[in-house]
């Protein structure tokens, strides 16, 4: 193992990172960080990949590149036929791009004529369609207006429903003496109660701690990150890296995020966890470990509010018969 890869290695344990989490982060292959480790160069493709990988690398795991470079020497080159196939795969690519850029004004050139001759004919074929005018039915139109004084409005209950005109010749005085009907009143729901919310370690599945968040339905849980040093973190939305990543990136003494803990779950991974402290709701939670991988369950099944909501609906139903 030569010095620089030994330097490497250090500082990608000091952060708790195995090779697959650096292979995530940086995108190059194991067997190249491998070799980047045991100093055996001829591995990578090309003299420029090797500084460009050690570059990459150094950075994942907090360490300068230019100041590693200056003190461990310069880099080997490759053997000379891989570098002569990608400088011919670079002129090759250099070639097609160049024949490329010569007929792309000449279409350029026509497209814009095209583009201005269909506007000119849709503008002109919409004023057309809107010049027609439009005929009105006079028939329908009448020159006479109510006079307002004329105007009875319709007598209504105390309950807000109209009540009916007595017929011709029917006794008025019994229709007045009537009791109007009064529509019930809604009963208002009851409000659902205030659960406190409970943070416990559920269970281990591999090398990932499950804990259960016990919230009332509707409640917001609120997940904290504080940083107090250097370390790689990552945090998805759902039970692993597969789902929405929220934040992914190496954190500095003194960063804050919050989140909020949806019912999918959230995925969290920090490669050196004495440096990130995690709290839900206030509650820290902690696996003991030096990288540590933890996943949060909301279970809002304990909540009560789903009954006060059943029962409001009952009660405007019965207001409106």
């Amino acid at each position: 193992m030569s010095e620089l890869g030994r330097h490497l290695k250090e500082a990608r344990l000091q952060k708790g990172m195995s090779l697959d989490d650096v292979q995530e982060v940086t995108k190059i292959r194991k067997k190249y960080l491998e070799a980047i480790e045991a100093g055996d160069y001829k591995v990578l493709p090309g003299s420029f990949y090797v500084r460009a990988f050690i570059k990459t690398y150094a950075e994942a795991v907090g360490v300068n590149p230019d100041e590693l470079m200056e003190e461990h020497g310069n880099v080997p080159a490759a053997p000379v036929d891989t570098t002569m196939e990608t400088v011919i795969q670079k002129r090759s690519r250099r070639t097609e791009t160049e024949r490329n850029a010569k007929w792309l004004p000449t279409v350029l050139m026509w497209t814009f004529p095209v583009l201005i001759i269909a506007v000119i004919y849709w503008y002109a074929s919409s004023n057309m369609n809107d010049s027609d005018p439009k005929t009105v039915d006079s028939s329908n139109v009448t020159n006479e207006q109510q006079d307002p004084s004329k105007i009875q409005p319709s007598p209504t209950a105390v309950g807000g429903g109209l009540v009916s005109n007595p017929p011709a010749g029917g006794d008025s005085t019994a229709t007045a003496s009537a009791s109007p009907t009064v529509a019930p009143t809604a009963t208002p729901a009851p409000s659902p109660t205030n659960a406190p919310i409970t943070v416990t370690q559920d269970r281990k599945s591999g090398k990932t701690t499950i804990y259960k968040v016990s919230a009332p339905s509707g409640a917001a849980v609120e997940v904290k990150i504080a940083a107090t040093g250097t370390s790689w973190l990552e945090v998805y939305n759902g039970e692993n890296s597969q789902g929405e990543k929220l934040s992914f990136g190496n954190t500095s003494a003194g960063d804050s995020l919050s989140f909020t803990l949806g019912a999918g779950g959230m995925y969290i991974k920090s490669g050196y966890s004495p440096a990130t402290t995690i709290t839900v709701n206030g509650q820290e939670i902690t696996d003991g470990k030096t990288s540590s991988r933890l996943l949060l369950e909301l279970d809002n099944s304990a909540s009560g509010g789903t009954a006060g909501t059943d029962g409001a609906e009952g009660t405007e139903s019965n207001s409106g018969e």
